[in-house]
C-alpha cells in the first residue's frame, strides 16, 4: 500500500490509556481527511500489521529495556517507514521527538509535518526517570528544539503548552490550540458491581497524577464508612504494587476498589455513576510549566459528574475556573478531603456542577469541536498558505 498521509507515535496503541484515546482521535481526523493513511505505534503482543479500511497500522515491538535505546531504535524504524512512501506522502503529524527526527530530516522529503505536542520528554523525563543525567535531559530539549523549529505547524490542547513552546522560540502563528474533547452520550448502565456511593479516580499512577495525595485525603474521610473510592487504572495490577502498599500504610486499603485496564467505554459507565471525580495533579514542574490537558477532567464532566480538582493554570482553562466542581490548592490532602466532604453535603449543587459541566463540553469541547480545529490545520497547509 502507498500512503498520503502517516501518524507516528511513540507509545502503545490500542491501549487504556488517555494517549491511546487521543491517538485514535488524531488519527481518524487524518485518515478523514487524506482518505486513509498509515499509522506507525509501538507495539508488544499486538499484531505488527493491520489493514483497517483504508489504513495500515504498522507496530514496533522489539523490547528494549533502556528508554533511550529503544526510542533511538524506534526512530530508525520509522525512517525506514518513510522511506517506503517518501514517494507519496503529503502530510505527516507526529507526537513526539522520537517520531518527529526521522520525519523532519528525511531525505527527499516534500510533505508537510504536523507536530502535536501533548508534553515535553525533556520535562516530563526528570519525574519518571528520576536518574537522568541534567545532560541528557538537556540533549533531549535541543532535539525538541530542532524538530519543532523543522515542522510546519504545531498542534497543542492547552495554552499553557502552548506557552511552554514560545519559550522555545516556537513562531506564534506556527502554533494551533486544537483543545482535547470528550463526547456527550447517554447515561450507561451502571456497572452491575459498583458500591453504593464512591468517588473516582481515572488514569495512570505516575508520581505527578497526585495519587497518593487522594489517598492522605481520603484517609481524612474514614467517618463515611459507607463511601468508597474506585481506582481506574489504565496499567496493570502489578505497576499499582506501590500505591497499594500506602493504602495499606494509611488504613484505607479495604475502603478502595481497584479496576485495572478497563476498555474505554467500562470506564465511563464507571464515571457516570460516581459522586464525584478526583484529578488530584500535582504542582510539579510537569503539570505546571510543562502543562497538562487532562482527558478525565473533560470525560468527568462530559458524563455530568462534578469535579474536584487541582487548582492549576491548565485545569482552570478546562473547567472555566472551578463552576463544574471545586479547585483545590495542590498537594493538599486536609484541602482535598475538606473540597470532597463539602460537595457530598450539598448534593442538589453537586449535581448542579455536573449539569453545567455536561453543556461546557456540549458547547464547545466535544471531539467534534476539536477535530474541525484539527482539519482546518491540515487544510491550512494543504492550501500551501502556512
Amino acid at each position: 500500500m502507498k500512503h498520503t498521509s502517516a501518524y507516528f507515535a511513540f507509545d502503545r496503541f490500542p491501549s487504556s490509556k488517555g494517549s491511546a484515546v487521543h491517538i485514535a482521535r488524531m488519527a481518524d481526523a487524518l485518515f478523514a481527511f487524506a482518505g486513509g493513511g498509515l499509522l506507525g505505534v509501538l507495539g508488544g503482543g499486538l499484531p505488527r500489521r493491520q489493514i483497517e479500511d483504508d489504513r495500515e497500522i504498522l507496530r514496533f515491538d522489539p523490547q528494549i529495556p533502556n528508554l533511550i535505546d529503544r526510542a533511538e531504535a524506534y526512530s530508525a524504524w520509522v525512517a525506514d517507514r518513510l522511506a517506503e512512501h517518501v514517494g507519496t506522502l503529503e502530510i505527516v503529524h507526529v507526537r513526539d521527538p522520537w517520531s518527529a527526527l526521522p520525519v523532519v530530516t528525511a531525505p527527499g522529503r516534500r510533505y508537510r509535518v504536523v507536530y502535536e505536542v501533548n508534553g515535553l520528554p525533556s520535562i516530563e523525563l526528570a519525574h519518571t526517570w528520576p536518574s537522568a543525567a541534567p545532560s541528557a535531559l538537556a540533549k533531549i530539549r535541543e532535539l525538541e528544539r530542532f524538530c519543532l523549529a523543522r515542522s510546519d505547524a504545531v498542534v497543542v490542547p492547552s495554552r499553557v503548552i502552548a506557552d511552554a513552546l514560545r519559550g522555545l522560540d516556537v513562531p506564534e502563528d506556527r502554533i494551533h490550540l486544537v483543545p482535547n474533547g470528550a463526547d456527550v452520550v447517554e447515561t450507561p448502565d451502571r456497572p452491575a458491581d459498583a458500591p453504593g456511593r464512591y468517588l473516582i479516580y481515572v488514569g495512570a499512577l505516575q508520581p505527578w497524577q497526585g495519587l497518593d495525595v487522594l489517598l492522605r485525603a481520603f484517609a481524612r474521610l474514614a467517618d463515611l464508612p459507607d463511601l468508597r473510592l474506585v481506582i481506574c487504572a489504565s496499567v496493570p495490577a502489578r505497576r499499582a504494587k506501590p500505591v497499594r502498599r500506602l493504602a495499606e500504610r494509611l488504613g484505607v486499603a479495604d475502603r478502595i476498589d481497584w479496576r485495572h485496564t478497563l476498555p474505554h467505554p467500562e470506564v465511563a459507565a464507571w464515571l457516570a455513576h460516581a459522586e464525584a471525580s478526583i484529578a488530584p495533579l500535582t504542582g510539579c514542574a510537569r503539570n505546571v510549566e510543562q502543562g497538562c490537558a487532562p482527558l478525565k477532567v473533560l470525560e468527568s464532566m462530559a458524563a455530568g459528574v462534578p469535579v474536584v480538582a487541582s487548582d492549576l493554570p491548565a485545569v482552570r482553562e478546562l473547567m472555566a475556573g472551578g463552576e463544574h466542581g471545586r479547585l483545590v490548592p495542590a498537594d493538599r490532602p486536609a484541602e482535598l478531603a475538606r473540597a470532597v466532604r463539602i460537595l457530598l453535603e450539598y448534593p442538589a449543587e453537586a449535581r448542579a456542577m455536573g449539569v453545567r459541566g455536561r453543556e461546557h463540553i456540549r458547547s464547545g469541547l466535544t471531539w467534534t469541536h476539536s477535530l474541525a480545529k484539527l482539519d482546518a490545520v491540515y487544510r491550512t497547509l494543504a492550501s500551501g498558505t502556512e
